[in-house]
């Protein structure tokens, strides 16, 4: 079986190729890709090549495959898990394996598994870790967005709080309390708003911020204060670039600090208003992964010994994590689509993934059996007049208030054969 893949040889180095996919071992499974959504982890380790955690430092002779957040179609079952997976399923992976320890992953780590691919080796230990989940969707690319929406359960998961005098932690957030999302109205900082809004356990108020008024704007269109509202949140939208931010955050905390922040961007005046605005046993989240190794900040001690404030960082979900937001995106409960911004094909990865820090939008949906330049979905209108299928792809996604959609997807599909 022959394979088409964008695959990693060291920093700056991802190449588009086509090659042979070994036979199936008796613990493998073969499957095809059909969607994956470009992720600023997948830029960290194709700017860091060798020296990321994850890529093998020999990745220059043994090239690996990228992308993580992908939903495809199972073809083939070696026997060890006949009995368990079969063809024709559809799945998704949880990439942070944990496999002895390991830090390997899909995306990284693997030669014949990774998301921007037509065809896959599935590797023995993913089933072995409970990793391999089935998805039930009816559209593919809610499949690949169950990953970065599991990360962002898994944010809200690993804070905690402690009350004085008691040595056990509380985990999850403040419910009821005060939280604000720096640098939020990205990609994954609209995973976590969405998350967090419909999720069981929520703050009373919460304030998102950004510097880019476009995407603040969007945020504000796509998850409305009003919608927060009838689920109990006080939620209001600030333009982060003012020099008055911290003023109006503490106004918003009615000066009392917050319990939660999560800081999105890896800055260190962000994470230093973000320390400057938490409350008594304040926790803050670091979420974003920087990419210098050397990345600090000023981090207020006083408070940590007086207030008890506290930093957690987390990156990625676990395979609960995806498994509560497959569940609740079955429900209703969670809409992936608000995350998307742009569509593209396989052949548009390689520069894509290497440009994500200056693509502006959410998250770039990649679907491996098409080749396609990278395109946002609010130019499909103007693109549209001269060309058929980004007009009938317009009218379909102006029927679902401008976001991707299972109709547009199976249109895209079926136009450019890449079932």
């Amino acid at each position: 079986m022959r394979t088409r893949a964008v695959r990693l040889y060291g920093k700056h180095d991802l190449r588009l190729e086509e090659f042979a996919l070994p036979p199936l071992g008796d613990g493998e499974i073969s499957a095809r890709v059909v969607s994956d959504s470009l992720c600023m982890s997948s830029y960290k380790a194709a700017v860091q090549g060798e020296d990321h955690k994850r890529v093998p430092r020999d990745v220059a002779q043994n090239p690996v495959m990228i992308g993580h957040e992908f939903c495809g179609e199972i073809l083939e079952v070696g026997p060890k898990w006949a009995s368990k997976f079969a063809p024709g399923q559809k799945f998704v992976i949880q990439p942070a394996l944990n496999y002895k320890g390991s830090l390997d992953a899909p995306g990284y780590s693997y030669p014949y598994i990774g998301g921007d691919a037509t065809r896959i080796i599935i590797p023995n230990e993913v089933m072995e870790m409970d990793c391999l989940l089935p998805y039930a969707g009816e559209a593919f690319f809610g499949g690949s967005l169950a990953e970065p929406l599991s990360c962002a359960a898994g944010t809200f998961h690993a804070m905690y709080h402690a009350a004085r005098g008691r040595y056990e932690h509380d985990m999850g957030i403040r419910a009821g309390g005060s939280m604000a999302i720096l640098a939020g109205a990205g990609p994954m900082g609209l995973a976590a708003l969405d998350y967090i809004l419909h999720c069981a356990r929520r703050p009373a108020r919460l304030v998102v911020t950004d510097i880019d008024r476009g995407r603040l704007d969007r945020a504000a269109q796509l998850l409305p204060a009003e919608e927060a509202a009838k689920n109990g949140v006080t939620l209001q939208y600030l333009n982060g670039s003012g020099s008055n931010v911290r003023a109006a955050l503490m106004d918003f905390s009615g000066n009392a600090g917050y319990d939660d922040v999560l800081v999105f961007a890896p800055l260190a005046a962000l994470v230093e208003l973000a320390d400057g605005i938490l409350g008594e046993d304040g926790c803050l989240n670091f979420f974003a992964g920087p990419s210098d190794p050397d990345f600090s900040a000023k981090f207020n001690f006083y408070n940590v010994h007086y207030a008890g404030t506290h930093v957690v960082g987390t990156s990625g979900g676990n395979t609960a994590d995806i498994r509560e937001c497959l569940d609740m995106m079955g429900r209703g409960l969670l809409n992936p689509a608000v995350l998307v911004t742009h569509i593209g094909g396989l052949d548009a990865v390689a520069e894509a993934t290497l440009s994500l820090p200056k693509l502006s939008g959410g998250k770039k949906l990649i679907y491996t059996g098409i080749d396609m330049p990278l395109t946002a979905i609010a130019d499909f209108e103007v693109l549209g007049k001269e060309r058929p299928l980004f007009k009938r792809l317009h009218a379909l996604c102006a029927r679902h208030s401008g976001l991707w959609n299972v109709e547009a997807e199976k249109l895209l599909l079926d136009e450019k054969g890449g079932k």
